[in-house]
């Protein structure tokens, strides 16, 4: 399965990380994919250090910042900015949570080219648009990452990153940022995110899989000794009582897929990338069809056939038939509007 990373489109790391991609042409290969795509494969390495608690600096110190509540904020620095380390400064201190690495965070952010001083861009300043990504240099680029440990929800920071840790030396013609370009990053941290469904436990119906869940969220699925179902069938295991998930957000979700015929794992985030985003449009049908109209809190249970799925062909790399169908657990835990 491959859908690319949707979480903070320009921030997402050069990962070819497993999930769902249309019936034809994997969703990875296409002109709309992650702007990030074209970034340095230098800038994704991860190391611990890469998530040190980063001190503030000359240059980090230098940006500021001005306004409060939900719009963005006036953003001014000395162009051009360089640094070979990341650097962070806090504006506003905040008194919740510490952010450590592995976490989930909703946030809203803008950046800058350090050197020209351009916006790049600019997400989540209403409660509609909020941003969540994994605090995991394995997922976005490491800078990015380093920027947000040790902060606290409710911070506003102010961060410069080298290049080394952002688009490396080729820079992005999509986003678009110059090769060697540090980066100005500034965010509100709103919060931690949840990484598993709190919504109510509700049985599903008669002709489902049994699902059970590990004291972390991990489902594990018993395929029932059935024929598939040859349509779409969609139920809540949990109830939600978050916010409703509409046609395009970009929705952060834990997911386990199944296939029917083996009753095998192909594919989850649990254990691996932790949670992950994308919009519901860039999914195979039926799992956007389980996604829109739910709340998040929600744990969905969505049976997807060949049709609504990898079609007659299957997956590209052979790992799903043309006749298989798919059973995901899809935990809902945040959605935001464009």
């Amino acid at each position: 399965m491959h859908l690319p990373r949707r979480l903070l489109p320009a921030l997402v790391a050069v990962s070819g990380v497993a999930l769902l991609a249309g019936c034809s042409t994997p969703a990875s290969t296409k002109a709309s994919s992650s702007p990030a795509a074209s970034s340095s494969s230098s800038a994704s390495a991860s190391t611990a250090a890469d998530l040190a608690c980063p001190a503030s600096g000359s240059a980090s110190d230098a940006v500021k910042v001005t306004g409060s509540g939900s719009s963005e904020p006036k953003v001014s620095f000395p162009a051009p900015t360089t640094v070979t380390t990341t650097q962070r400064t806090t504006i506003t201190k905040g008194d919740g949570a510490t952010v450590q690495q592995g976490d989930s965070v909703s946030l809203a952010y803008v950046m800058y080219d350090a050197k020209s001083g351009k916006k790049l861009d600019s997400r989540g300043w209403s409660a509609k648009s909020r941003v969540v990504f994994p605090v995991d240099a394995a997922q976005v680029l490491p800078g990015f990452a380093a920027s947000v440990v040790c902060a606290k929800e409710g911070d506003r920071i102010a961060s410069v990153i080298p290049a080394s840790l952002a688009f490396g030396s080729t820079g992005s013609e999509q986003i678009p940022v110059g090769g060697g370009d540090s980066i100005v990053f500034v965010a509100d941290i709103v919060g931690l995110s949840p990484t598993k469904a709190t919504g109510v436990s509700k049985p599903l119906p008669s002709g489902f899989p049994k699902v059970t869940l590990a004291s972390n969220g991990t489902p594990s699925v018993k395929i029932p000794a059935t024929k598939a179902p040859t349509s779409l069938k969609i139920a809540d295991s949990k109830v939600g009582t978050g916010a409703t998930v509409k046609d395009k957000d970009t929705v952060t979700v834990q997911y386990q897929g199944v296939l029917w015929r083996t009753g095998g794992i192909f594919d989850q985030s649990w254990g691996k990338s932790g949670p992950t985003s994308f919009a519901t449009n860039q999914v195979v049908s039926g799992f956007g069809k389980a996604l829109v109209g739910q709340k998040v809190g929600s744990q969905v249970v969505a049976i997807i056939p060949p049709a609504e799925g990898y079609g007659k062909t299957g997956s590209t790399d052979g790992s799903i038939k043309g006749t298989d169908t798919m059973v995901f657990v899809i935990d809902i835990l945040a959605t935001a509007s464009k």
